[in-house]
């Protein structure tokens, strides 16, 4: 009978585990950080855009597209490509993509697998968010920033998402891609798909695509 059990117990937890191996550590190319287009020519490209088509990224796009974000600058102070108050450093940056899931991780520069199952979705309350092969959650860490009221570790985490998804929206603009901001996302329900803890806090998402017409004209 305790074997009947046993047998019972693992059949019925196998296809858990065998989901769980489908999602793999993505270690990322290396950033190439010269060239594009000029400082002045992004600013005057930069915009909001919500079409996209479903083309997955390259993977040296995704991997400079990460690194302009969020990625390390200045390797022996461990220091980012945005600023953020007092250096705690404490958006995390999560990557839902068709495949799953995904957490960036500055210092190896790869994707580490979070969640096996596709929550782009759930990324934001607009029609389109299932589109993007590519949505950025910017996730604040609370328990980064030291002894403040929450009231300044609102403000803090708002502003340092702000600089990062500048950063984006200045890529995207030189690699010819089209991204959004979107404050309208059902922030509660994603947490709790997320398995987020209390003291993290789900501050905006960001959107980024191939655009539809740039595909249609190759």
């Amino acid at each position: 009978m305790k074997k009947i059990s046993l047998l019972f117990v693992v059949l019925m937890f196998l296809p858990a585990f065998i989901n769980a191996e489908e999602i793999k550590t993505i270690k990322l190319k290396q950033p190439q950080k010269e060239g594009g287009m000029p400082l002045m020519e992004a600013f005057s490209n930069r915009k909001s855009a919500r079409d996209f088509s479903e083309t997955e990224l390259d993977e040296q796009l995704l991997s400079d597209l990460l690194w302009a974000a969020f990625g390390i600058n200045r390797e022996k102070d461990n220091k980012r490509t945005a600023p953020s108050a007092v250096n705690w450093q404490e958006i995390d940056i999560y990557v839902a993509m068709k495949s799953g899931l995904f957490k960036y991780n500055v210092k190896e520069h790869s994707l580490m697998p979070f969640l096996n199952k596709d929550i782009r979705a759930n990324a934001g309350k607009q029609k389109f968010v299932s589109v993007p092969p590519v949505t950025m959650i910017y996730v604040a860490d609370y328990s980064k920033m030291g002894v403040i009221s929450k009231e300044e570790k609102d403000f803090y985490s708002a502003t340092d998402t702000g600089f990062i998804s500048q950063n984006v929206y200045l890529y995207c603009a030189s690699a010819g891609l089209n991204t959004v901001v979107l404050g309208y996302v059902d922030k509660d329900s994603l947490g709790k798909i997320m398995d987020l803890r209390k003291d993290q806090k789900i501050i905006l998402t960001q959107p980024v695509g191939y655009p539809i017409k740039k595909l249609k004209d190759k």
